[in-house]
């Protein structure tokens, strides 16, 4: 078919599955029939301008270094409800993980409704430039590979980055028996990079390893059950040379340790620590949205040893894939109600006050039962056994 006779509505998003179909690099990016079907009925009509954000811009051109949940704040009271946001775009965005820089949005009010259009893609001239027009027509070309990796995520990458595959939680205490640090040369107590270190165990699995210190059990805050075993991420170390066992001229065995190399270091590796094969790294898309059942749970810990947590920092959760969680998913934490003395009456009263939201958590990592969350917001101090609920 000639190129001017195909609208770019139609020829945007088959280039958009064109370039998630052949990037090699880039995983599948989800998006679940729930989630689709929100797009679709929004799509139809629009959102009610009373679900808008109070300073909701007539347009925004989206930014290198913005996000997902950036721009859903922008134009929408809950951030989270990302399908609304596609919805309003869903002609010319079809998939809501493939939004780039350069790209402008116009947000478009009509009896009482709003849709989200795209005014201007990659700074071409047209409307985007002069201001509030009307929707520019759309030319629409191929992307590189490349440019796939360079769409905006759902949040900050680089606050979960390090926890994709450093923290990790065991169903059992699996690393008791994973091979071990046992010596370093000249007696030495720490390793940095590129410093030798000698293991004895199963080294046939892999060639590069992540080091770990011995297992924590992470217990659920009411019921002090074990619900997983958090190891702590310590660096990585190459396998350089395998272990072996010979006999010397009398006859005696020798067990001669594997050789490794230290390529990085997080925090000080020394003997008795743990190995584990590094794992393919996930370049999945982490995409807000609240859970589609009611959940609750409490936080188990704060990562790093912590009393209390702050914004950007992240906490262990007594929930994970079996209860329902998943990543991407978005929670309200809450603050327990503090005990007060009613003086108001006849006699003095103890009363307990309700527990009132006061953050924001996105769950982005699961394992069976446990999971891991990223403070998104929070106005008081996040503690071991602080509560969340679905938004």
């Amino acid at each position: 078919m000639p190129r001017s006779k195909l609208s770019p509505a139609l020829l945007i998003p088959l280039l958009l599955n064109l370039a998630v179909t052949t990037t090699a690099q880039a995983a599948p990016l989800p998006v679940s029939d729930a989630q689709r079907a929100t797009a679709e009925r929004v799509a139809q009509a629009g959102v009610p301008l009373s679900e808008l954000a109070a300073n909701a811009p007539e347009t925004y051109a989206v930014k290198t270094g913005d996000t997902l949940w950036d721009i859903s704040q922008l134009f929408l009271k809950s951030p989270w409800r990302w399908p609304e946001l596609w919805g309003m775009n869903r002609e010319q965005i079809a998939n809501p993980h493939l939004i780039y820089p350069g790209q402008i949005l116009m947000l478009v009010k009509q009896d009482g409704m709003a849709r989200l259009q795209l005014a201007q893609e990659f700074g071409q001239a047209g409307a985007g430039s002069g201001g509030t027009g009307a929707a520019a027509k759309l030319s629409p070309r191929i992307r590189a590979s490349d440019n796939l990796l360079a769409a905006i995520a759902a949040i900050p990458l680089n606050l979960i980055e390090p926890f994709l595959n450093d923290a990790v939680v065991f169903d059992t205490d699996a690393l008791a028996k994973a091979p071990r640090i046992v010596a370093a040369p000249e007696g030495r107590v720490n390793l940095s990079n590129g410093d030798i270190a000698y293991a004895r165990g199963d080294f046939s699995q892999a060639s590069d390893y992540r080091v770990f210190r011995n297992t924590q059990p992470l217990r659920d805050p009411t019921t002090q059950e074990i619900l997983g075993y958090e190891a702590r991420y310590l660096g990585t170390a190459e396998l350089t040379r395998p272990g072996e066992q010979r006999t010397d001229a009398k006859g005696k065995t020798e067990i001669v340790p594997s050789t490794l190399k230290i390529k990085t270091v997080r925090q000080e590796i020394g003997v008795g620590d743990r190995l584990a094969p590094v794992l393919q790294r996930s370049f999945l898309r982490y995409v807000p949205h609240a859970p589609s059942k009611n959940i609750a749970g409490q936080i188990v810990s704060i990562y790093g040893d912590g009393l209390n947590a702050g914004q950007n920092q992240i906490v262990a959760l007594n929930r994970g894939s079996q209860d329902g969680l998943e990543r991407g998913h978005v929670l309200a934490l809450w603050q327990k109600g503090r005990t007060a003395v009613d003086r108001t009456g006849e006699r003095k009263e103890e009363i307990q006050l309700p527990d009132e939201k006061h953050g924001v958590l996105f769950v982005f990592q699961t394992y069976s039962r446990v999971s891991y969350a990223l403070i998104i917001s929070v106005q008081e101090p996040v503690r071991a056994g602080d509560r969340f609920s679905q938004p």
